[in-house]
């Protein structure tokens, strides 16, 4: 949730190298409908001195990682970043795999299939396919986030995670949730691992939106890389039941297919 603290844990490990880490930090700062930042925006959600901010700034801008407008006297993400994120998805051979699996699936349940991966305290969305004869479903566009803490693909990831990479994520999430959301959240973290241990699956219902109900699965890679894919949409359509009983073993079958990729 909380930039600064993600920050300032990361740059706590003697490994990191501090300007890369801010830098990156400073790019992570522009969200789903964020077109323009400026530096005072920037500085308050890094944490960072508005001065050391300043000079990032004008480094990305220098690199093309951001553009700068006159105009305004503020940053857009450049065409580099893009170019990254483009080279990361095209070179990721589970999506060549799990595409046609999603797609069928969604067509089959007439709702919504995503893939995500971490980010920080988020899950960024890597692909997404919606059922092709139902107008009425999730539309979610690729490199949208969404945090790990209530949602079925954050809680399938941390079924999926080595058990001390997992902890330390679960106390980072507690560390920066707001104290009336934690007991909630702690709860939902815990039904996951229940229904992940016994159905090898985990829910969300209604928990990230109102009246709408998702189900996932955690995709650990042949390289021990761990993601998370699901099925969602409206609760009236997708149903505790429908899920359970019908989706989420669809979905631990794709899991299976997937990995070793």
């Amino acid at each position: 949730m909380s930039a600064p603290n993600e920050t300032v844990i990361k740059e706590n490990n003697p490994q990191i190298v501090t300007a890369l880490a801010r830098g990156l930090s400073l790019l992570r700062c522009f969200r789903q409908g964020d077109r323009f930042l400026g530096n005072q925006e920037l500085a308050e959600r890094t944490g960072l001195p508005k001065a050391t901010v300043s000079r990032l700034t004008h480094t990305l801008t220098e690199l093309g990682y951001l553009n700068r407008s006159k105009r305004f006297n503020q940053y857009s993400l450049g065409a580099a970043v893009l170019s990254l994120g483009y080279s990361m998805l095209g070179n990721t051979d589970i999506l060549k795999s799990a595409r046609p699996l999603m797609q069928e699936l969604a067509d089959s349940a007439e709702a919504s299939v995503s893939l995500a991966a971490r980010d920080g305290l988020h899950m960024v969305y890597l692909e997404n396919c919606v059922a092709r004869a139902n107008m009425i479903t999730l539309r979610i566009d690729v490199g949208a986030r969404t945090r790990i803490a209530n949602t079925a693909m954050g809680r399938a990831l941390l079924c999926g995670l080595p058990e001390e990479e997992r902890v330390d994520l679960i106390a980072l999430i507690r560390k920066t949730t707001p104290k009336g959301e934690w007991l909630q959240i702690k709860a939902g973290i815990e039904q996951g691992a229940i229904d992940y241990r016994e159905r090898g699956f985990c829910f969300s219902l209604g928990d990230w939106r109102e009246n709408v109900n998702s189900i996932a699965v955690p995709l650990i890679s042949a390289d021990g890389s761990v993601q998370a894919i699901n099925c969602g949409g409206p609760a009236w359509q997708l149903s505790a039941e429908k899920l359970e009983k019908d989706i989420g073993p669809r979905l631990v079958e794709i899991g299976r297919r997937l990995e070793n990729f």
